[in-house]
């Protein structure tokens, strides 16, 4: 695999590394299970970085230095890819004849280099996109600098010269076939996946029922009855409030050690703090927040927990969960919005933590918000939703396939502050339809395993052969 500009071992949601990272290191740990050695091509970013890192059984890490270990973006790589493909070339050239069986290059600056390696290696290229800059310039945040001419052409070339195109979802093939007219007979949609082992809902407490935050069927109860069987509702629901009270009670603990409040809506917005992902728009809708100055008794997270006698609902405390991304000024920049729209007390920012850490934040959530202006996929979303949380997210990209509208959480179909307040105050407000939601968030992210995405990879890369060997 190659990932220039990004390493699979850099903590996701700061600088260039995010959900690309988390996919190219789940999916190599899924393919390593099967058999498969995986060798992962990155660019070295310090100087004491080893040039080696057996990551885990299966799989390894190569830094390849091109250009200087700091200070360069993703923006000034395409200047450095002649040295880094020198050095993948040189790498290679320790190892046996046909070591390689498949190249598997992640976004348009890594599928230049594997373009060329696969050309001399004779091996299939399969690309995997991640970001196109047609879609992404289609959907720019305002104020958000378009992608330049020069990506658009190396994303084409690479569109034509690959034996197969890796989608996440039918939407990015359909961009792909429209936008880059790739060949459809070379355009695979393999989902992404994610590690349910580790994105879980709050513990179980006794009862399938509560342990599923689902609400007893009390029709099925009735049919029940239909058929001569005496079902005993009120203990099921007896249960259900029992395991709503368990979860309640795991929920504040959680909060106290994440240091969040225990009786105030909170609002989780995790990943990159860049216009793409929208963050801007949360602490906009913050500052428009339905009932006159957004709080029920005049001061930050006024009234009670979920509102007050009025009918107003609380403003949230908004947790932007990560790091700056292309300008180093970003998160400041969100800060002073915050301070600007009335709601600097309503928005804390905290840097990017482990996913063993960020389960706990999406556990201790009321709603995870995702209103970025295009994704390929959303692996925030499905993560989110596994952990039992709903998700609110753009209607935009790969979200509108992750998250289902009304089951797992909503879709929201602008970026306007005042829609984006009024969808959040509505679902904070109405606790038995974020607890239905929260069901369907965890039975919407089963959808999604690496098992199954390895198992498709790699008839992808059967596939690839196929046509490598036609040419």
């Amino acid at each position: 695999m190659v990932s220039v500009h990004t390493s699979p071992l850099e903590q996701p949601g700061t600088g260039d590394a995010g959900g690309m990272n988390v996919y190219v290191l789940e999916l190599s740990r899924a393919l390593a299970r099967h058999g498969v050695q995986v060798e992962i091509y990155t660019r070295a970013t310090t100087s004491a970085q080893p040039k080696v890192v057996d990551a885990e059984p299966g799989i390894r890490v190569v830094h390849i230095p091109a250009g200087p270990f700091e200070g360069l973006d993703k923006n000034d790589l395409p200047g450095q890819l002649c040295a880094f493909t020198a050095g993948v070339l040189r790498a290679e050239a320790h190892r046996p004849e046909g070591w390689y069986d498949v190249v598997h290059t992640h976004y348009w600056l890594s599928g230049q280099v594997g373009w060329l390696a696969a050309e001399r290696w004779d091996v299939p290229l399969v690309h995997t996109m991640h970001t196109m800059a047609r879609v992404k310039n289609a959907a720019l945040a305002p104020g958000d600098s378009p992608e330049p001419r020069g990506r658009i052409i190396g994303e084409e070339q690479v569109v034509a010269e690959a034996d197969a195109l890796v989608a996440s979802t039918e939407q990015e093939a359909e961009d792909l076939v429209r936008d880059y007219a790739a060949d459809p007979a070379r355009v695979h949609v393999v989902a992404p996946g994610v590690d349910l082992d580790v994105f879980s809902p709050l513990g179980a407490v006794p009862g399938a029922a509560a342990d599923d935050g689902v609400v007893p069927d009390v029709g099925a109860a009735a049919a029940a009855a239909d058929d001569g069987v005496v079902p005993d509702v009120g203990a099921a629901a007896a249960a259900a409030d029992d395991g709503r009270a368990a979860r309640a009670e795991a929920r504040r603990a959680l909060r106290r050690r994440l240091d969040l409040p225990e009786h105030r809506p909170v609002v989780l917005f995790a990943g990159r703090v860049q216009l793409l992902k929208g963050p801007d728009v949360l602490v906009r809708a913050l500052g428009e927040w339905p009932g006159t100055d957004g709080t029920a008794d005049g001061t930050p997270g006024g009234g009670t927990a979920r509102g007050d006698r009025s009918g107003v609902v609380q403003r949230p405390l908004l947790v932007v969960l990560g790091g700056p991304s292309g300008r180093r000024t970003a998160v400041r920049e969100l800060e002073a919005l915050a301070y600007q729209a009335g709601v600097a007390d309503d928005v804390v920012v905290r840097p990017p933590v482990p996913r063993e850490t960020l389960v706990e934040y999406f556990r201790a959530s009321d709603l995870v918000a995702v209103p970025s202006h295009n994704e390929s996929f959303g692996l925030v979303a499905a993560e989110a939703q596994a952990s039992g949380t709903p998700v609110i997210a753009a209607a935009v990209g790969g979200l509108r396939t992750v998250v289902e509208d009304g089951i797992s959480g909503v879709l929201v179909p602008d970026h306007e502050p005042a829609t984006w307040a009024r969808v959040l105050a509505d679902l904070l407000g109405d606790d038995e339809r974020r607890e239905r939601l929260a069901a369907g968030a965890r039975r919407s992210a089963a959808r999604f395993g690496w098992e199954a995405a390895a198992r498709q990879m790699l008839d992808v890369y059967e596939q690839a052969r196929k046509v490598r060997a036609t040419r």
